[in-house]
């Protein structure tokens, strides 16, 4: 990077995947990038090692315990958080320049914000913020002059092969997908599988809810709705292919014909150098993509295998609160599953129950966000509770 100065990063989400993997970015940037500020879970002795490597001016921990524990341990290193609060400060804290929002699911909503609120641009891997959110979350970014940069392989994808080219020469975005780990299994053995059959994804390593969500196709379908807002498109101009390599991100396609797309080997190092080095490129350590012998392969997508892929489209065209109570209702379904309370099919009939019984509202505020995913996850609690799916 042309500047001298380190640029001050926060990561919400430090011990997860996308986090572990921006401090790898971290790590390789020769001084670019210096972590100011982390926020964890409650995973305190991964956060502790972060602590002693990086040597972060903040952190935050989920549980006051946690961070008693870990003020006693390293709090002479640094300022010590703890809970929802504790990764707003992270989010916003002096002397961070951007912000990595890796907090999974709607936990990562308030502290997305108070990075914008508080004029940090933010390197977005939380999709949920945007399905959540969407039109607030846009308008903020704008209000406070900063820049929602993506993370996501798909999203960056999207983002590069736009560069250059005019809004008006656009006539679709394909987003690809990589299918899981069911692509080719038979429709009738899909409700028996096991949570550990569906968690072992084909080609990323990623957490437990993320790749239920890809066997179920629903992290596309909650992509489709973040590059809706994202990138100012209509859903008619989003489309989605099944493409198993996972080498080709995303493509979108002009009007004379022509397909500009991105390929890398499957890393989240080059979408997160992307993100945090823009305009700009730095080495990161990614993998590198072999050519020879390479093979593409797409396909639509199964209605039949992948139903949860239309239940997002529908949440996407109803607008208003409904794409916060689809995403509130797939955490508590993943969660179900997980947990041997719902059969792996059961995932789509829960979702799809809970917003046939939301009574559609208008969403004009964060409070009117939040209410709609408190409803659901308390419906879809019920509906799980009664064992009726």
């Amino acid at each position: 990077m042309t500047s001298t100065r380190s640029k001050g990063i926060a990561i919400l989400g430090s011990t997860g995947s996308i986090g572990t993997n921006t401090l790898e970015v971290v790590r390789k940037s020769r001084g670019a990038f210096k972590a100011v500020a982390l926020a964890a879970g409650n995973n305190a002795v991964a956060l502790a090692r972060q602590i002693e490597e990086f040597r972060p001016e903040f952190v935050s921990v989920g549980a006051e315990a946690a961070a008693i524990e870990l003020k006693r341990t390293h709090g002479a290193a640094c300022k010590i958080g703890f809970g929802p609060a504790g990764a707003a400060e992270a989010a916003s804290y002096d002397g961070v320049d951007m912000t990595v929002s890796a907090i999974m699911g709607a936990a990562g909503l308030l502290p997305t914000m108070a990075a914008i609120e508080a004029g940090k641009d933010v390197a977005i891997a939380n999709k949920e913020t945007l399905v959540m959110a969407g039109p607030l979350m846009m308008a903020a970014a704008l209000n406070a002059g900063v820049r929602l940069l993506p993370v996501d392989s798909e999203h960056s994808a999207i983002f590069q092969s736009l560069a250059g080219h005019r809004r008006s020469d656009v006539k679709r975005v394909i987003l690809t997908a990589s299918g899981g780990p069911f692509l080719d299994a038979p429709l009738a053995e899909l409700r028996s599988v096991t949570p550990e059959a569906a968690v072992r994804h084909p080609r990323w390593s990623m957490g437990r809810k993320i790749s239920i969500d890809s066997a179920t196709l629903m992290n596309k379908g909650l992509e489709v709705i973040e590059a809706r807002w994202l990138f100012g498109l209509e859903p008619r101009e989003l489309s989605v292919c099944i493409h198993p390599q996972s080498v080709v991100h995303s493509m979108v396609e002009y009007i004379d014909g022509s397909f500009m797309a991105q390929l890398s080997a499957p890393d989240m190092k080059g979408p997160i150098s992307y993100a945090l080095s823009y305009p700009e490129r730095l080495e990161c350590g990614a993998r590198p993509l072999t050519l020879a012998g390479l093979r593409l392969d797409f396909s639509d997508p199964d209605p039949q295998r992948f139903p949860c892929l239309g239940l997002a489209y529908g949440a996407l065209e109803a607008g208003g609160a409904a794409p916060a109570v689809l995403n509130a209702a797939d955490e508590v379904a993943v969660e179900a599953f997980l947990s041997g309370a719902l059969p792996f099919t059961g995932i789509y009939e829960l979702i799809s129950r809970v917003l046939e019984r939301h009574t559609q509202g208008a969403v004009s505020s964060i409070g009117d966000v939040l209410e709609a995913d408190r409803w659901a996850r308390e419906e879809a609690g019920r509906l799980v509770s009664r064992q009726t799916l």
